[in-house]
């Protein structure tokens, strides 16, 4: 029976038909239509839908297999969420290379999506870890996908491939060291983008991880101006150590109307920007906090309303970034419409492992607008003229209107891959920037 369906974003909704998966050696149920994995659901647009078809829901392969101490060498199902393994692997000594800002995702999406972390200028993408992928296909054959033989693509195809290769069943993941579960973490404030991009250029060798928050809404000379936060792992005694954070918050119900609203947005982004008296602030953080802010508020996306929120994330090459980050804030801050999660970084030179990987060399900019209805849609159109000029790209976990010119601009592999998707597997995203 087909039943509603939504991302993160809670935007678009539509209807499809859902099969849960519980064992990784079986075949793949029947199905009607088109078929499309799904994970944890923590995709914001409809890369994660299959609008009138089929989601095979792996959540339920959420097995360990096999994990070896010394290496820290994972293998697991690919339902399994990065918040298990971090349970798992943290007090042993072992945390993940790459994680993006929640650990509510599972391994099969992070390596559908190839995300990215704050640690990119240093270790690349997600995909540059997984060791061994199994793919199985809708007519019941199962690959084996490695990073060293794949000459006839399919890691590449599978790594950002958004699932339509087929589903992977399991993966092997190369953990890296850690000294515990405490950072030193030191916070910024800094008045303008040409600050931000000095402080990025200054922590590229000397800090594992690096971000920045900005807000959106400033203009004149104060425009881009915002937190920079570096980071990197630190050995601390018992008596140092900075204790796991307590159960957070919650938003128990969706508000009639989105709280992230013209009202709201301009003085919280003030305060936030104001928040940190000292300009350079260097603090103890348990690991938690510091790479997954949002997890500490669970089901924060209602805050949005009923109508949900459009994520809007982009990359810019180098050459063009300074000018197009300072073009689209001009812009933003022109319509009122911002954001209070707006989040910049620089990425580093590593090419992505994969065929339709977004990360690549440049600046990347994310930021979460209210769905206002058109003229939300009118703002981003006239972002995506800024991006395409820029000769940028938008990423496509995080999309939910990109124009199929622009997709096919930005990922010109697209072609290449087609020839790697499963016949029966579909999404809502693929129909739209294909067809």
């Amino acid at each position: 029976m087909a039943r509603p369906g939504q991302s993160w974003g809670r935007y678009p909704r539509v209807a499809q038909t859902v099969v849960g998966l519980v064992d990784r050696a079986a075949a793949l149920p029947d199905f009607t239509g088109s078929a499309l994995p799904h994970g944890n659901g923590r995709s914001y647009g409809d890369s994660c839908l299959n609008p009138q078809g089929t989601l095979l829901h792996a959540r339920g392969l959420d097995r360990f297999i096999d994990f070896d101490r010394a290496s820290g060498v994972l293998r697991c199902e690919a339902g399994v969420t990065l918040a298990e393994i971090i349970d798992l692997v943290l007090p042993q000594g072992w945390f993940l290379p790459v994680t993006p800002g929640t650990r509510h995702v599972t391994v099969g999406g992070a390596i559908a999506n190839d995300v990215h972390g704050k640690n990119h200028h240093r270790t690349g993408s997600f995909g540059h870890h997984v060791r061994q992928l199994e793919l199985l296909r809708s007519d019941g054959t199962r690959r084996t996908c490695k990073p060293d033989d794949d000459a006839k693509g399919w890691f590449g195809a599978t790594v950002g491939g958004l699932g339509l290769t087929g589903l992977i069943t399991e993966a092997e993941l190369q953990l890296r060291r850690v000294p515990g579960p405490a950072l030193e973490v030191e916070n910024i404030r800094f008045g303008s983008l040409d600050e931000f991009f000095a402080l990025s250029r200054a922590s590229v060798d000397s800090h594992e991880y690096s971000v920045a928050w900005i807000d959106c809404l400033s203009s004149g000379k104060s425009r881009g101006r915002g937190h920079f936060t570096r980071a990197d792992h630190a050995a601390q005694s018992a008596g140092e150590r900075p204790g796991a954070p307590s159960k957070g918050l919650a938003i128990p119900f969706t508000p009639p109307v989105s709280l992230v609203n013209k009202l709201t947005l301009r003085p919280f982004n003030a305060l936030y920007y104001w928040r940190q008296p000292a300009r350079h602030k260097r603090v103890a953080s348990h690991l938690l906090p510091f790479f997954y802010p949002l997890d500490g508020i669970a089901h924060w996306n209602r805050m949005y309303g009923p109508a949900g929120f459009l994520q809007y994330q982009c990359a810019l090459p180098p050459a063009n970034a300074s000018a197009g980050v300072d073009a689209l804030l001009q812009e933003i801050s022109r319509s009122g419409s911002g954001s209070f999660l707006a989040v910049l970084k620089e990425f580093g030179d590593r090419a992505s492992p994969g065929m339709l990987s977004f990360p690549r060399p440049g600046t990347t900019l994310a930021l979460d607008f209210p769905n206002t209805g058109p003229a939300v849609f009118r703002l981003l159109d006239r972002l995506d003229r800024i991006v395409d000029e820029a000769g940028g790209a938008l990423y496509p976990a995080k999309d939910a209107r990109m124009s199929a010119a622009s997709f096919q601009r930005a990922y010109p592999k697209w072609k290449t891959f087609n020839a790697f998707i499963d016949p029966r597997f579909s999404s809502g995203f693929w129909r739209r920037v294909t067809e």
